[in-house]
């Protein structure tokens, strides 16, 4: 799975906007554009290299999940030490683990259909919060 068709991915799902900034591609759903449910990054900046994205055709998914899927997929806490390089690897995302997001480089083989899975999961999540958002 490479970046055009993970963005194509969630693009076909319902309400989504898309935003660029700093190098990443941000994807809301609906108008509220507070917390991202899925973002792309596919270079190093200044202040994010851990991954190493300046490899050739290397990008990185982050997705906001739940606590109980983080925790399948990670545990709980966060490992210390972790290679943010490994392809193909669902890791505690760098910055935003707390949140509970993962990130995973390139996914390939079966983390593809896991990945467009996390994704899904995460979209439903970020509508549930703006739909309780507007109701208030």
């Amino acid at each position: 799975m490479n970046q055009a068709e993970v963005e194509a991915y969630v693009e076909g799902l319902d309400n989504i906007q898309r935003e660029e900034a700093y190098g990443y591609v941000f994807f809301f759903v609906g108008a509220d554009h507070l917390l991202p449910f899925v973002t792309l990054a596919n270079t190093d900046q200044e202040f994010d290299k851990v991954s190493n994205l300046s490899r050739p055709g290397v990008f990185r998914i982050n997705i906001g999940v739940s606590r109980e899927t983080y925790q399948k997929l990670i545990g709980e806490p966060a490992p210390e030490a972790v290679d943010y390089t490994l392809l193909n690897v669902f890791l505690p995302h760098p910055e935003y683990s707390r949140q509970h997001f993962i990130c995973i480089l390139n996914p390939s083989g079966d983390n593809v259909e896991k990945t467009k899975n996390l994704i899904v999961e995460a979209h439903s999540l970020a509508a549930a919060r703006l739909q309780r958002k507007t109701e208030k």
